[in-house]
C-alpha cells in the first residue's frame, strides 16, 4: 500500500484546490453580512482566485520545470494553506481579497505540478489507476463543495470554509517531503543540460502583460456597470487592458523569433479547431458556471434557505457533470470530439433556458432542478474531451501548452462571466425597482440585492409598505436572475455552435502520447481512451474521466515524460 501513497498527497491537494471553487458561493451572503461587503467585494472573492489561476498556469508549469515539481508543489501548499488562513482571519473584505488572490497563486504551482509528480511516482497500469483516482477524488470535491461549504458555514461560521484547508495542506505537505521522489529541475546542471548549456526559460513578461489585462479587463467589467461606461474610470481601464494586451502580443512574438518558449504561441490561434476549442472553452465555463454567485444570493437572501439548503439546492449540476463523465468519458474519447464538445455547449444553453423557464416572482428552489441537471449533463459531456481535442489539433512540442492553454481560457471565461453578469443584473434589477416607486434609490436597491441584502431593504422599507416592497424585491431578483439565464444561454449557444463549424477532425497532427499525457493533466486525471489512447503506458480503456470546473495545467507533464524518457 506504499506505493499509494504519493497518489494520497497529490490528492489532498487536487481536493482544497476544488473544493474552494465552488465551497465560497454558498458563504457568500454570510460573508457580506459580517463584513459589510458590497456586491463588488464579493465579486472579487470569487475572481481574485480564478484571476489568479488564470493568469499564472502556464507561468507555473514553466517555473516549475526548471526548479522542480515536488519542491513547487509544496511551495504552492504552503501558500495556499498561509492565504486560507488569512482569508479565514480577514476583518474586512479587502485583506479576504488579498487572500483570495494568494490563494489563486498557490493553486496555480500546485495544479501545474501535481500531474507531473503522478507521472513521475506510476508506471503502467498503476499509472493509469492514479490518474483514475486523481480524477474521481477531483470530481467529489467539486461535487461536495457548495454541501460541504453550507455544513460550515450553518454550523460553525463562513471563516470555517477557509480553516478547513489548513489541517488538509499541511498532511498533504508532510507526506509529499516524505513520500514523492525529489526530481531533477530542468534548471539544474544536468549532464544534458552541461553539454547544451540549455535552461528552462520562464515568460514572466508575457505572464505579467497577461495578467494585467485580465486584471484590467475585469476591473473594467466591474466598475462599468456601478460608475457608468463612459467614465474616466472605467475608460482609463480598458485602455490599459488594449495597452497590455498589444505588449502582451508583442512579447510573445518576440519571445518565439527568438526560438525561447513563449507563454502561448500566437501562431496556434491560426489554427481554425484550436481557436474554436478556445472559444468553446471560455464559453462553457462562462455559461455554465457564472450565474451560480447570483443563483445562490438568491437562494439565501430571497428565499430564506439555510446555507446547507442553498448547498443542496445547488448540488444537481456538479452531481450530474460528474455522474455523466464517469459513465461516458471513455466511450465520448471515440466521437469527434465536435460532437460532445458542441452538444455538450448545447445542452447547457437549454439548461440555462429551463433556468430562465421557472424563474419567477413566486419560483422556489424546486424551480432549479431540472435546469442545473441538463447544464450538469452539458458539463459532463463537453469537459472529458476538451483537453484531448486542443492537444490533438497542434504539434506533439507544444502538446502541454495547448492543454494549459485550455484551461486557462476556462477560468478567464468564468472571471469574465461574473463580472459582466453582475453589471447585467444590477442593471435589470435596478430598472425593475424603479418602476412602482416605493424604492427610494433603486441604484443602490439593486445593489444591496446583488450583495444578499433582500431582507434589509425589506425591512427599511415603511411598515405599510413591505409586503409590496417584499414581492417587488422577488420580482426584480427574478427579473435580473432572467436576463442573466438568457445571456448565458446565448453564449453557450454561440459556443456550440462555433466548435461544431470550425473544429474538424486532426489527422494525427499531435502523438497520441502527446495528447494522452496532456489530457491527464488538463482533466483532472481524465485519459484519453479509444482512438489509440489506451495503448500508452498502460492507460486502459477502461478508465472513466471526470471533469472538474477548475484548470489544470499540462505544460510540466511533457517535460516530466521526456526526460524520463531520456
Amino acid at each position: 500500500m506504499r506505493k499509494w501513497w504519493p497518489l494520497t498527497a497529490v490528492c489532498l491537494g487536487a481536493f482544497i484546490l476544488l473544493v474552494d471553487v465552488t465551497i465560497v458561493n454558498v458563504a457568500l451572503p454570510s460573508m457580506a453580512a459580517d463584513l459589510g461587503a458590497s456586491f463588488t467585494s464579493l465579486q472579487w472573492v470569487i475572481d481574485g482566485y480564478a484571476l489568479a489561476l488564470a493568469a499564472l498556469l502556464l507561468a507555473a508549469g514553466s517555473l516549475a520545470d526548471r526548479f522542480g515539481h515536488r519542491r513547487s508543489y509544496v511551495y504552492g501548499l504552503g501558500v495556499f494553506g498561509l492565504a486560507s488562513l488569512v482569508c479565514g482571519l480577514a476583518p474586512n473584505a479587502e485583506v479576504l481579497i488579498a487572500g483570495r488572490v494568494v490563494q489563486g497563486v498557490g493553486g496555480a504551482a500546485m495544479f501545474a505540478t501535481a500531474p507531473a509528480l503522478l507521472l513521475a511516482s506510476y508506471q503502467g497500469r498503476d499509472r493509469g489507476t492514479a490518474f483514475g483516482v486523481w480524477g474521481a477524488a477531483n470530481g467529489a470535491a467539486a461535487a461536495a463543495g457548495p454541501l460541504l461549504g453550507g455544513l460550515l458555514t450553518e454550523h460553525f461560521s463562513w471563516p470555517t470554509i477557509f480553516w478547513v484547508n489548513l489541517p488538509i495542506a499541511a498532511a498533504a505537505i508532510a507526506t509529499t517531503l516524505r513520500v514523492v521522489r525529489t526530481d531533477q529541475p530542468t534548471g539544474s546542471p544536468s549532464h544534458g543540460a552541461r553539454l547544451s548549456g540549455a535552461r528552462a526559460r520562464v515568460d514572466i513578461p508575457g505572464a505579467a502583460a497577461f495578467t494585467i489585462a485580465a486584471a484590467t479587463l475585469t476591473y473594467g467589467l466591474i466598475r462599468g456597470g456601478e460608475v457608468g461606461w463612459a467614465s474616466a474610470e472605467t475608460l482609463a481601464a480598458f485602455a490599459v487592458t488594449a495597452s497590455a494586451l498589444l505588449a502582451f502580443v508583442v512579447i510573445e512574438h518576440r519571445t518565439a523569433r527568438r526560438g525561447s518558449a513563449p507563454m502561448l504561441d500566437l501562431a496556434l490561434l491560426r489554427r481554425p479547431s484550436f481557436a474554436a476549442l478556445m472559444s468553446g472553452a471560455l464559453l462553457l465555463q462562462g455559461g455554465a458556471f457564472g450565474c451560480l454567485v447570483l443563483v445562490s444570493l438568491w437562494l439565501q437572501s430571497v428565499l430564506g434557505l439555510s446555507p446547507v439548503g442553498a448547498g443542496l439546492a445547488l448540488t444537481p449540476l456538479a452531481g450530474a457533470s460528474f455522474l455523466v463523465a464517469a459513465a461516458a468519458g471513455r466511450h465520448l474519447q471515440r466521437l469527434a470530439p465536435r460532437l460532445p464538445i458542441g452538444i455538450g455547449l448545447l445542452s447547457v444553453a437549454a439548461g440555462m433556458l429551463l433556468l430562465r423557464a421557472g424563474m419567477t416572482a413566486d419560483a422556489g428552489r424546486t424551480a432549479l432542478m431540472a435546469g442545473l441537471v441538463v447544464t450538469g449533463i452539458g458539463v459532463g459531456l463537453a469537459t472529458p474531451v476538451l483537453v484531448s481535442a486542443a492537444t490533438s489539433t497542434v504539434p506533439p512540442r507544444q502538446a502541454g501548452m495547448a492543454g494549459g492553454a485550455v484551461n486557462t481560457f476556462r477560468q478567464l471565461g468564468m472571471t469574465l462571466a461574473i463580472a459582466v453578469f453582475g453589471t447585467i443584473f444590477t442593471s435589470r434589477t435596478a430598472a425593475v425597482l424603479a418602476g412602482p416607486g416605493t424604492v427610494p434609490d433603486p441604484g443602490q436597491g439593486a445593489s444591496a440585492l446583488a450583495a444578499g441584502q433582500a431582507r434589509g431593504l425589506v425591512d427599511a422599507a415603511p411598515a405599510a409598505d413591505r409586503s409590496a416592497v417584499q414581492q417587488l424585491v422577488r420580482a426584480a431578483f427574478a427579473a435580473g436572475l432572467d436576463r442573466v439565464f438568457v445571456v448565458s444561454a446565448l453564449a453557450a449557444a454561440l459556443g456550440g455552435l462555433i466548435v461544431l463549424v470550425f473544429v474538424r477532425p486532426s489527422h494525427g497532427t499531435a502523438a497520441v502520447a502527446a495528447t494522452g499525457h496532456a489530457t491527464a493533466r488538463g482533466q483532472g486525471g481524465s485519459k484519453a481512451v479509444g482512438q489509440g489512447a489506451g495503448e500508452i503506458e498502460g492507460w486502459g480503456p477502461d478508465e472513466a474521466q471526470v471533469p472538474v470546473p477548475a484548470p489544470v495545467t499540462a505544460r510540466s507533464t511533457a517535460a516530466v515524460d521526456g526526460r524520463r524518457r531520456a
